[in-house]
């Protein structure tokens, strides 16, 4: 295996997290409150474009040869940098809003 496979194959399985953790996400927003589901749904949506802006980065670097795919992996690895911190925030908040509302 190369190491742009290797690295795709990396990649891959991050964005298959995501991806299912963005499930679990959109499932807690759907048992919130009405007031807390809007704000649920925008940063599912927010979550939903950077996902499909990872899936276009790992798309660019596996079409990419074998010398190009370096090139592209800088910018990968802020794409994902990125990606990671929007949901670790979405779910900080997921979890500080899913325990106010059980509170009142």
């Amino acid at each position: 295996m190369s190491n742009k496979d290797a690295y795709v194959e990396k990649l891959k399985a991050k964005l298959d997290k995501w991806s299912a953790e963005l499930d679990k996400l959109e499932a807690e927003a759907q048992i919130a409150t009405a007031d807390a589901k809007v704000q649920y749904q925008e940063s599912i949506q927010g979550l939903r474009e950077k996902v499909d802006e990872a899936q276009q980065t790992l798309a660019n670097i596996r079409q990419a040869n074998e010398s190009a795919w370096e090139g592209l992996k800088d910018g990968a690895e802020n794409a994902w940098a990125a990606l990671k911190s929007s949901f670790e925030k979405a779910k900080t908040e997921f979890k500080k809003g899913y325990k106010e509302g059980m509170e009142e």
